[in-house]
């Protein structure tokens, strides 16, 4: 069982006011944008109630954790499981969180001035289930992908992640990122957003049963939008809520990374499967998804020489 570290008078407070707005925040060896992450929070006054799920950190950044829960009222942090997985964690602090409406933020995401306003005003009079995602940027100011993303289907993932579908014009009709594409002028329906900083009220996240935590690390914030639009609900991209996300951050093998993301990828097309086709499809087309989502970082490590070769005796690799 985590360990729940908040001051006391926190405690006592939250007996006495519930929370219109509680941030969930999972941390696994983030390094130095977490401090960043958390300084950007705590300054959004919006943000009453502030979670931070600790799923493994350095003993450093552990450390300033748990001071920070005890001297922020704000700040309550579940600490000692070890690292369960994204999806579990997201769950465990949406369930200790006392707030109305719950926004999810990645630790090497900033928020800007307004985001969580303009999320909030978004979900006003939508369908429930409700999610609303944010404009994500890159450190150099250009949008990053993921933030609208159309249908994710083995075909458009594949095509996608071999930038087939970007580089090939009779193929275009299947790339589902939309980063390229003008940002709209209000919210819109858009079938995926992501999963660094998005927000729901408690209710619509817990009616959907959180996050399946089926999957450990990527792919969960896909099946949570893709389940909402199936119960009637909406999902919408919000561009005036931007924040700013780092990316690629944790210290953990990006290999493992993306073989988590190749292998929820599969699981999400099984899970979605229904017919005998759809089924055998995404069966026969796992072992590509897999190989092409480890083989991406795979190439990028023999280009770096960090495989034990050196890096002049490799044959040159476009892409």
């Amino acid at each position: 069982m985590y360990v729940s570290i908040d001051p006391a008078h926190s405690r006592a407070a939250a007996l006495a006011i519930t929370p219109r707005l509680s941030l969930v925040m999972v941390v696994y060896m983030t390094g130095p944008a977490l401090m960043e992450s958390v300084r950007h929070v705590l300054a959004e006054p919006r943000v009453e109630e502030f979670i931070i799920v600790d799923n493994g950190s350095s003993l450093a950044d552990a450390a300033w954790l748990r001071e920070l829960a005890r001297r922020e009222p704000r700040v309550r942090l579940l600490q000692g499981l070890g690292n369960i997985g994204f999806a579990r964690a997201a769950n465990l602090g949406a369930a200790a969180a006392k707030g109305e409406a719950l926004v999810f933020l990645n630790p090497d995401a900033f928020l800007t001035p307004g985001a969580i306003a303009a999320l909030a005003d978004a979900a006003r009079d939508r369908p429930s289930p409700c999610i609303i995602g944010a404009r994500v940027f890159n450190t150099d100011g250009t949008e990053q992908r993921g933030a609208r993303r159309g249908e994710i289907t083995p075909v458009t993932t594949l095509l996608t992640l071999s930038k087939l579908s970007a580089t090939l014009p009779p193929l275009r009709r299947f790339e589902i990122h939309r980063e390229g594409e003008p940002p709209p002028p209000y919210p819109v329906d858009t079938p995926t957003i992501s999963g660094a900083c998005f927000y729901m009220s408690a209710a619509d996240f817990h009616v959907l049963g959180g996050f399946d935590e089926g999957y450990f690390l990527h792919v969960e914030d896909i099946d949570l939008c893709w389940r909402a639009r199936k119960q009637g609900g909406s999902v919408l991209f919000q561009p005036d809520a931007r924040i700013v996300h780092v990316g690629s951050t944790s210290k953990e093998n990006p290999l493992v990374v993306e073989w988590h993301k190749g292998r929820g990828l599969v699981r999400y097309f099984l899970k979605r499967a229904d017919s005998k086709r759809r089924k055998a499809l995404a069966l026969a087309l796992a072992p590509l998804i897999l190989g092409v989502a480890v083989g991406r970082p795979l190439l990028r490590q023999l280009r770096r020489g960090q495989m034990g070769r050196p890096v002049e005796r490799l044959a040159p690799i476009a892409g």
